[in-house]
């Protein structure tokens, strides 16, 4: 690094001490918004310094610092909602996207250890100063300090009955799309990107929720749905009929986050029919299908095909029904609220050296409001692994974070799931802050008697103890699934 970005570095740093001790009794929104823009700032100067060849950061650490870049802005976002005093959101939201706001830092520093980047360098200590202040935020509504006006999370659409159960209902025979896509012509736009381009030209003009058809057809591409996309309905012809692949990889020079086939940020996504694809292999590491930071979203009747960490429920509310999911390892991974309910997950061949983990839960701080809860799902192996699972563990799940949780419920668990059921990341890295549970799962792998003995998990007895991870209580689905049309489980 050059004299003159270390000498730059000292005084950007003694003024984030100085103003830290010059606020009195601040609002801790106000002070996460002012820490948000700070990074923000250290991210740009980091990127033009990296174009100007001035630093030491490999080519690589471009990729990292252009996703902290977005997640910064994704955050700069939550935090002004929050500080709009509009009362138009409730605690449990604010908890959510604080939540969220945790986990886009985390996946900011995450994608630059990926790629190598300094670890002496100025976004320690940012990191260390930002992660602070945006926990003490979420401790502020997690004490109840400000709740908030009560109110259901937001729909920012009209009224739930003008469009009552609308994801379910709509008919590509009888409805009308306000964009179709078709790689032959028949359509508005031949390609899934040629329509999200569109719709962001149409500005305000646009219809409160936007409906794009993707008709039968092979679409490699690689889609991103920014934060002001909102309340956009993806409608595909079917599993395997309408298909978004692509081959983007951690090995290839992406970081995981950026590797997604298809990533969605914009609130109020709802997709249906699809299949999500990232064919890069299991030699490939990192390879992500189907990535989603969007807030009250749901996923019905899609597939998500990968290999290592194939869907990432990255933060906020997300609820998947009728889905299925293929992966290898932690192929259901993130830091989301997430709940997925009545879907088939499939269990794929991995490498020889290697095992299987279903899910990596990322919560990383006690009072973060997130979780991966699998709710009469279906776990098996995949067609061509089916003959071959006995010569691989194949586990439920590992702690990415130190406060990992996720909950199997109901589930029906195939032989292949070995005995002792979760394994470690890394030592004992965890294993006594995480929260994994099991409750009335059935099937060959369900046993737990030989389950692991570490303090964090837990056999749930009774409906008391596994109510909290229900629809209802975890996501709050009773006031924003009824709109969709989905059917959904509100209980156990």
């Amino acid at each position: 690094m050059s004299t003159s970005v270390v000498i730059t570095t000292f005084f950007f740093l003694l003024a984030m001490v100085a103003s830290t001790f010059c606020l009195q009794q601040p609002n801790p929104i106000q002070v996460a918004l002012d820490r948000v823009l700070q990074a923000t700032n250290w991210v740009q100067s980091s990127i033009k310094l990296h174009e100007l060849g001035s630093d030491d950061t490999s080519n690589d650490g471009d990729v990292a610092l252009r996703d902290c870049a977005q997640l910064y802005d994704e955050s700069a976002a939550r935090l002004m909602e929050l500080l709009s005093n509009n009362e138009s959101y409730s605690g449990d939201d604010a908890r959510t996207w604080l939540s969220g706001l945790l986990a886009n830092q985390r996946t900011c520093l995450d994608g630059l250890d990926e790629k190598g980047f300094n670890k002496t360098d100025v976004h320690r200590v940012v990191a260390e100063n930002l992660t602070m202040v945006l926990g003490e935020a979420l401790a502020f509504y997690g004490k109840g300090m400000h709740e908030g006006k009560r109110v259901p999370p937001r729909e920012q659409e009209p009224k739930p009955k003008q469009n009552e159960g609308l994801l379910v209902s709509w008919s590509p025979g009888t409805s009308r799309a306000d964009f179709v896509v078709a790689k032959d012509g028949s359509g508005t736009h031949r390609t899934i990107n040629e329509a999200v381009a569109a719709l962001v030209r149409m500005g305000h003009r646009r219809p409160p929720r936007v409906i794009i058809y993707v008709k039968p057809g092979v679409y490699q591409e690689k889609v991103e749905l920014h934060r002001n996309i909102v309340n956009v309905m993806l409608v595909g012809a079917g599993i395997d009929k309408t298909i978004i692949t692509g081959s983007h990889s951690y090995r290839g020079g992406l970081t995981t986050r950026n590797s997604a086939t298809f990533g969605v940020s914009g609130d109020g996504f709802w997709a249906r029919d699809i299949t999500f694809e990232n064919t890069a292999g299991p030699e490939m590491h990192q390879a992500v299908a189907l990535r989603v930071s969007s807030d009250i979203t749901v996923f019905y009747r899609c597939s998500i095909k990968g290999y290592q960490d194939t869907l990432y429920v990255h933060a906020n509310r997300q609820f998947y029904r009728d889905c299925q999911i293929y992966g290898t390892i932690d192929f259901i991974f993130g830091n989301a609220i997430a709940v997925l309910q009545n879907c088939d997950i499939f269990v794929r061949r991995p490498m020889n050296s290697q095992s299987n983990m279903i899910t990596a839960q990322g919560r990383d701080k006690e009072l973060e409001t997130t979780g991966i809860v699998i709710h009469g799902c279906r776990v098996r192996p995949a067609p061509e692994f089916a003959r071959v699972k006995g010569s691989f563990r194949s586990y439920l799940g590992r702690p990415w974070k130190r406060f990992s949780r996720t909950v199997f419920m109901k589930t029906d668990l195939d032989g292949l799931i070995d005995p002792k059921g979760w394994t470690e990341w890394r030592g004992s890295y965890g294993l006594s802050t995480l929260f994994y549970g099991e409750y009335m799962n059935t099937g060959t792998g369900a046993s737990t008697e030989q389950r692991v003995k570490w303090p964090g998990f837990h056999v749930l007895n009774s409906p008391q103890e596994a109510s909290p991870f229900t629809v209802n209580k975890f996501i709050q689905g009773q006031f924003w699934l009824p709109a969709t049309g989905v059917p959904f489980w509100p209980g156990i």
